[in-house]
């Protein structure tokens, strides 16, 4: 490899170790990741009873069924991603 080609690999490197130890202090960084935390779990959450709501509209003898099932999947999809941020900056 190239000189030009170690040293980028070097920097990206830096970089990733950079971003990988950082971890927002005080208040507002415990604002930022609080925040962060509750759209990845209330995002899927209202997008699966958005979604079953609108299918339950649609098609003929469903009352509630799509719309609690697909809560019940954004709220299984919200804790696999609130699981999979905080083990990401838990390294």
């Amino acid at each position: 490899m190239s000189q030009r080609d170690d040293d980028l690999r070097n920097a990206l490197g830096r970089q990733v170790e950079r971003r990988r130890r950082y971890r927002p202090a005080g208040p507002i960084g415990l604002m930022v990741t609080g925040g962060t935390i509750g759209l990845l779990f209330v995002v899927p959450l209202l997008l699966g009873a958005y979604l079953g709501r609108w299918l339950d509209t649609h098609l003929p003898g469903y009352s509630v069924r799509w719309t609690v099932s697909l809560i019940v999947l954004g709220i299984a999809v919200g804790i696999y991603n609130v699981y999979r941020f905080l083990t990401r900056f838990d390294e």
